[in-house]
């Protein structure tokens, strides 16, 4: 039991899958339930901690070479693209709304990446994605567990 949490853990940290991915698996491996929420949503929850080190701290010294600049500007694009009119009309209400929704590409990643391109405080930007991943750790975990009692 033990792999399998460490393993929605990892789930619920990486950027292809977060707890939406790692709280079915927890619940398909028979991990306890409310364990399987609570384990993904904090895991998922010090992504942005990461995320905002990353972005203040190692992009200043990476931005220096022109592979990663040219990758940092097109992920930037991309982001205000998709989160741009959120965001910049609704702020940290944009931010929470744009995390919250369990679709692949709206993510903690995406939601710290825009914080940060839109200069929101760190304080507001943690709150409104915490929030955020707190409510899709939610829709997950209720669709996920309507679906597991359907097939049992």
């Amino acid at each position: 039991m033990i792999a399998e949490i460490l393993v929605a853990m990892l789930w619920s940290v990486s950027p292809f899958g977060e707890a939406k991915v790692g709280i079915p698996y927890a619940i398909f491996n028979n991990v306890n339930i409310y364990l399987s929420f609570l384990v993904c949503f904090a895991a998922n929850v010090l992504v942005y901690p990461i995320m905002m080190f990353f972005l203040d701290y190692m992009n200043a010294h990476l931005l220096k070479w022109n592979f990663y600049k040219k990758s940092a500007i097109k992920v930037a694009r991309r982001i205000k693209k998709g989160a741009g009119t959120n965001v910049g009309k609704f702020g940290f209400y944009g931010i929470l709304i744009f995390v919250m929704l369990p679709i692949p590409g709206t993510g903690v990643y995406a939601g710290s990446i825009a914080a940060y391109l839109f200069r929101m405080p760190y304080q507001q930007a943690f709150l409104a994605n915490t929030i955020g991943i707190f409510l899709s750790c939610a829709m997950v975990w209720g669709m996920t567990m309507a679906t597991y009692h359907g097939i049992n």
